[in-house]
């Protein structure tokens, strides 16, 4: 039989499905516990978390195994995309209002250049004792464009070592299966959302099938800040490069990976990467597909697919 626990964790909710033997196994305990854990190694919105120390200039934090793992991924992920995957962005993401810190109104390029100074994931180290060590101290750490993704890998390798064969993980849209849903007795259906839809109402783009595999979805057409002495509207996703919110002509990118952790990171880096240089990337990255939806000069709508994404797609909303 399936279980099923829901709640609040990381910012948004969570819904998980997990087969139990019977129904007086309940691991939401454990489930939360992760969260728990995660939280106070990487939120920048727990003050006593490592991170938020860390952030604030403390340099006697002995770094954890999970913090760790996130920032050796952030590493790869930096490398491979040349520095547009970025988790130093923090300053930044605080000074455009979507961190925890009070947002800088009427933002100037002097202010965006002087925060970008210090800004940069090769100006900061991690030393064999687990201390962090940063050129400048006012650099900020955001590990939001891949923790949740982390968060949702440990939940399933508890699920493992309980020896839990099918279950599906979603955490604010992003998703972990294993198995196949064994009360349709078929792999795991997930939906895709449109990014041209209206807010209140949810629209599907597509319908694919999960087997053993995580997918995130990284898009500008829900979150976003509105300045409210000018009005301007900011997405959330920042380039790294320029230290400004991205305007390009990405609407949405969902990627399917081996793991939550590599399908959120490359999903935010796809989002602000240039689009022939995703393609170039894609075609050299192994286990992880992509779904691109864009604008062309028309303002139509176009999608890009991976071969490997395309046979999971089940149908179109739209047949």
């Amino acid at each position: 039989m399936m279980h099923t626990n829901t709640g609040y964790a990381l910012g948004t909710t969570y819904s998980i499905k997990y087969e139990v033997q019977n129904e007086k196994e309940d691991y939401k305990n454990d489930i939360e516990n992760v969260f728990h854990e995660v939280n106070q190694s990487m939120s920048a919105y727990i003050p006593t978390s490592d991170i938020s120390r860390i952030n604030r200039g403390e340099t006697d934090v002995i770094i954890d195994d999970y913090f760790r793992t996130v920032y050796d991924f952030s590493r790869e992920v930096y490398e491979k995309t040349e520095g547009y995957f970025d988790p130093s962005v923090g300053a930044l993401v605080n000074a455009w209002g979507f961190g925890p810190e009070k947002p800088i109104n009427n933002l100037t390029k002097k202010q965006v250049d002087s925060i970008m100074a210090f800004t940069g994931f090769n100006k900061v180290k991690i030393s064999k004792e687990g201390k962090v060590y940063k050129e400048h101290p006012s650099l900020t750490f955001d590990f939001n464009s891949l923790g949740k993704g982390y968060a949702i890998d440990l939940i399933g390798k508890m699920f493992d070592k309980k020896g839990i064969k099918n279950y599906i993980i979603e955490v604010g849209g992003e998703i972990l299966t294993k198995g196949k849903n064994t009360q349709k007795v078929k792999k795991w259906m997930v939906a895709i959302d449109s990014p041209v839809q209206d807010g209140n109402e949810r629209q599907y783009i597509e319908v694919i099938r999960l087997e053993n595999k995580a997918m995130a979805t990284s898009g500008n057409y829900r979150k976003f800040r509105v300045d409210p002495e000018t009005g301007d509207h900011y997405v959330h996703i920042l380039n790294a490069k320029t230290g400004y919110p991205m305007k390009n002509n990405v609407l949405s990118v969902s990627v399917v990976a081996d793991n939550c952790m590599k399908a959120d990171a490359y999903a935010t880096a796809f989002m602000v990467m240039p689009y022939e240089k995703t393609k170039q990337l894609l075609s050299e990255l192994k286990d992880v597909d992509a779904y691109i939806v864009s604008r062309d000069q028309y303002g139509n709508i176009q999608k890009y697919t991976t071969n490997g994404f395309q046979e999971l797609i089940v149908k179109s909303p739209q047949e």
